[in-house]
């Protein structure tokens, strides 16, 4: 085999043999952590998930190569929670194997840093000057930007405010019991009480529009989905807000109209009174009689039928006046 090798004057990371040549990590798992060693000061508060996808290892592939760097100890986890009750994940990347007693023990140390941190700081060997000018390390496509939006910063942010509601107390109260119910008919929809004390600001929107308890909890309930549900409080938000029903329309009140005065009819027989509509001056039934009787009496006799024989002999014997005759 023959080999042909450059030492690259710049943009290098330093690999240990141990790393390269070790036989319990995959080719992703020491990718990953030669890009994490290589990587400037300012990207070190990202999480190791999201290093992994800018190299393109996801899912599956980078569970793996994490399990891997975690068994062979080059990579270590602490989860606490805060004050707040936020959960923070603390990661140390090391570029050697370190035991978990260790790695606990620089995780105390202020001075370690959080990407890579050795037992004992070895003393500088000889380097050979490199060609050329010195220049700034870069390393996959990282900016030395200072970025405060990590996952996992050390002082989580304060909780947000819980959102207010003009509603009346009872019915929050009803909603939430409507929300904390659930659980005994789907498991997948356990709620906690502090996350059903915000969903019932959407709920009680529901009652308020005239709904029951049991209308609120079937339309909760009806048409679970087919891949299931992931978070109880996003699939219940959603079904809330996009489900809530029309607002119930109060019908226009109409003034009563005062019906008219008694008027006495016009038409024939005795005297008597009708309310009118319009200006009638004649009651229904009087205005009646005059159609009725037209419709009743027998109709006028038909002309006796001729036959057509005589109607054209008629014709003819009919004397015509000659022409030119006056």
């Amino acid at each position: 085999m023959l080999r042909h090798a450059i030492a690259p004057s710049a943009r290098y990371t330093k690999a240990s043999n141990d790393v390269v040549r070790h036989p319990r990590l995959n080719s992703d798992a020491k990718i990953l952590l030669l890009y994490v060693q290589g990587l400037p000061d300012s990207a070190t508060f990202k999480p190791l998930s999201e290093l992994a996808r800018k190299l393109g290892i996801k899912g599956r592939a980078y569970q793996k190569a994490k399990k891997q760097l975690v068994e062979t100890g080059y990579v270590h986890e602490w989860r606490s929670q805060g004050d707040g009750g936020r959960w923070i994940t603390e990661q140390l990347v090391a570029n050697t194997a370190l035991t978990e007693p260790q790695a606990s023990r620089l995780r105390r140390t202020p001075s370690a840093t959080p990407l890579t941190a050795p037992l004992v700081a070895a003393s500088p060997s000889t380097h050979f000057p490199t060609v050329g000018a010195p220049t700034a390390r870069t390393t996959g496509g990282y900016e030395p930007v200072e970025d405060h939006g990590d996952k996992t910063t050390p002082h989580p942010p304060s909780e947000p405010e819980r959102p207010t509601s003009t509603a009346d107390p009872t019915q929050l109260a009803r909603a939430e019991r409507v929300l904390l119910s659930l659980r005994h008919s789907r498991r997948e929809l356990h709620l906690g009480v502090r996350e059903a004390a915000k969903l019932a600001v959407e709920a009680v929107k529901w009652l308020e529009r005239g709904l029951s308890e049991s209308d609120l909890r079937h339309a909760l309930l009806a048409e679970r989905p087919a891949e299931g549900v992931r978070s109880a409080v996003g699939f219940l938000r959603h079904r809330l807000i996009q489900k809530l029903p029309e607002a119930r329309t109060i019908p226009q009140s109409f003034d009563p109209v005062r019906p008219r005065d008694l008027i006495e009819c016009q038409g024939p027989g005795e005297k008597h009174t009708f309310r009118p509509l319009l200006d009638e001056t004649e009651c229904t039934p009087c205005r009646l009689v005059a159609p009725n009787t037209m419709y009743a009496a027998p109709p006028s006799p038909e002309p006796d039928h001729i036959p057509w024989r005589e109607r054209f002999a008629r014709i003819n014997t009919t004397p015509a006046a000659a022409p030119g005759r006056t």
